[in-house]
């Protein structure tokens, strides 16, 4: 896991306050850790559009234009002029050298935005708009410095920005990066050290918002012991709605993640795998609880009594959040439960439990901080907000997992996290710990997926997740 900050301002003053660094010798690390991407990527003498703006982004840019002179044919374009003293400075220094000053975007091999970076809050003026424009119309690979211009502090873009294929951001992780907004112009993000070791460079700044990285899955192995049994891995009642196919891909999911029974609960149609049980009530030893997955519209089912009486953990996932039922279930405050709605049923979800407006458009453009408001009000749950970077919290605890991909946008997938998720409540992981390595799982599940982007099933899903343990050194 990684820390994710709002801004990284204050670290940058602790560098020159306490650690007697520079502006100068941060922007020197910045520019180089740029230029170090480029060698390592791209052969000597490509052509290279460092595209500045007027403040010390823009000085970065001047700087890795300096950096990179002799190795790349390098054009260098302030469309803006300059005006921070540091970029004033660096411009002294590049004009000494035998660096061409192109007056328009030029077509290059790689191209560098280096126009603004963290910390815009004002929408691009026209003729930023026009260069960016231009910017996106060249085929050279685009590399984004600190932050894609166009992108705010909340990661929205203000109204558009720079599409990048690379983002290399300077210090620390910011938290604009992993906006759902931003996820199409950030492209891959490469952090950078800035003169001194990232741990010395975050020391003493907290963080509450954690970037979950692909190695901080854990999987449910069964390598501790071979003195078990199939109750020693719980036993998840999954709750069988109108779309029993909903249910059943739920209940498929936990027995491959290791559930050691499951059982459908309801009057079922559709045949079962011969793995899964079937029910038409809770089981005695139900150890974790799967519930709203197509289940339609009618809660009026006694089952609904037997889940809210037992105490058993429980994710609660689709039809429930358009039910008022919901507000049952967030008043249980010493029972352990999972919320996973996607942005729809998070609104719908919010109108039920919370005394402020919101609809899709304003929840999108603030994902972080309406989570946290919600976590806020129920610190007791955990809530698993789905989207291209899903989000993951719990009290002040905040987790972002960024592996998702477009493969996940079909029918069924967020099916198959219910029961993953399910499926490890079961075997007695806390609600926490079992959403986030569920939600790894289905990421890493999607990306070994090895068919046409567009034809992955959620039943592909769940054969993927089954082999996982083979291809990682988790034990």
């Amino acid at each position: 896991m990684q820390k994710l900050f709002k801004s990284c301002y204050e670290l940058d003053s602790r560098c020159y306050e306490e650690y007697n660094l520079t502006e100068d010798i941060l922007m020197e690390h910045a520019a180089n850790g740029m230029a170090d991407y480029i060698k390592a990527n791209f052969k000597e003498q490509s052509s290279v559009l460092i595209v500045c703006g007027v403040g010390n982004n823009g000085a970065d840019g001047i700087v890795l234009a300096r950096l990179i002179q002799g190795f790349y044919e390098v054009k260098l374009y302030l469309p803006f002029g300059v005006r921070s003293v540091m970029a004033e400075v660096q411009l002294e220094r590049v004009q000494c050298l035998d660096i061409e000053f192109v007056d328009e975007v030029e077509e290059a091999d790689v191209i560098v935005d280096a126009i603004f970076g963290a910390g815009l809050s004002r929408e691009l003026d026209e003729k930023t708009r026009r260069v960016i424009v231009q910017l996106e119309a060249l085929e050279g690979f685009k590399i984004a410095c600190d932050v894609p211009t166009g992108i705010d502090v909340d990661g929205n873009p203000l109204p558009m920005a720079f599409f990048a294929d690379v983002t290399i951001t300077m210090g620390a992780l910011k938290e604009a990066l992993y906006s759902d907004m931003a996820k199409d112009y950030v492209g891959e993000v490469i952090c950078v050290d800035l003169g001194l070791h990232y741990d010395k460079y975050t020391e003493g700044f907290e963080s509450n918002t954690l970037l979950l990285e692909e190695s901080d899955l854990k999987l449910p192995s069964r390598n501790w012991s071979k003195m078990t049994h199939k109750g020693s891995f719980g036993h998840l009642a999954v709750i069988a709605g109108e779309k029993e196919g909903a249910g059943v891909m739920s209940a498929s999911a936990a027995l491959r993640f290791g559930a050691g029974l499951v059982t459908m609960v309801g009057e079922l149609v559709t045949p079962l795998p011969l793995a899964i049980m079937q029910d038409t009530e809770l089981p005695y030893n139900t150890t974790a609880i799967a519930f709203g997955m197509g289940y339609g519209d009618d809660f009026e089912d006694e089952i609904v009594d037997d889940i809210l009486d037992s105490e058993a953990p429980l994710v609660l996932d689709a039809d429930i959040f358009n039910s008022e039922l919901i507000l049952d279930f967030l008043n249980q405050k010493d029972r352990s439960i999972v919320l996973t709605p996607h942005p729809k049923e998070f609104v719908s979800l919010w109108h039920m439990s919370m005394n402020s407006p919101l609809n899709v458009a304003l929840l999108q453009a603030n994902r972080l901080s309406k989570v946290r408001e919600f976590c806020e009000a129920y610190p007791h749950v955990t809530l698993l907000l789905k989207g291209a970077n899903t989000i993951i919290a719990e009290d002040k605890r905040v987790f972002i997992n960024p592996h998702g991909s477009s493969k996940l946008s079909k029918g069924g997938s967020g099916d198959v996290l219910s029961g993953l998720i399910g499926g490890l409540l079961a075997q007695g992981e806390s609600t926490l710990d079992a959403t986030i390595h569920a939600s790894l799982a289905l990421t890493a599940g999607a990306k070994a997926y090895g068919g046409s982007s567009y034809a992955m099933l959620p039943t592909d899903i769940i054969e993927e997740i089954a082999k996982l343990e083979k291809g990682s050194r988790i034990i």
